[in-house]
């Protein structure tokens, strides 16, 4: 069993440094402005295809990328209550340190999926990839 979850965990990292090759892309509609092309779909072409990864019905990550923008969605197990708990105070944890991990959108896409999305953007702390 732990064998799966590490090939889980590795084939995730290897996906997301594949993904995390984002570049500046202003938007095409509105001059001078950096809109994050995943969450506005405004253009097809600028899309990638989503890449969704499970280890069972109830593990998953759904790693949809653009050209400029990256969202992350995580369902994960929660078979009994401590699962629960566990999982409620690691959203939390994120919650409450969002701005330290620059997280632009907080609530998810479906009720079943946490997320998280980053966007394209110089920051000399971070380097050039904001996850906000």
């Amino acid at each position: 069993m732990a064998s799966t979850l590490r090939l889980y965990l590795i084939c995730i990292r290897n996906t997301l440094e594949a993904a995390m090759c984002l570049q500046n892309f202003p938007c095409q509609e509105v001059e001078r402005h950096n809109k994050p092309e995943v969450e506005l779909k405004t253009s097809p072409e600028l899309l990638l295809n989503p890449v969704l990864i499970c280890r069972n019905e109830a593990e998953k990550c759904l790693i949809e990328t653009s050209i400029n923008s990256l969202r992350i969605s995580l369902k994960v197990k929660q078979a009994d209550e401590l699962e629960n708990i566990l999982t409620k105070k690691f959203l939390r944890f994120l919650s409450m340190r969002a701005e330290a991990f620059q997280v632009l959108r907080r609530k998810p896409v479906q009720s079943s999926y946490k997320i998280r999305q980053g966007t394209y953007h110089p920051n000399p702390k971070v380097g050039y990839i904001r996850n906000k």
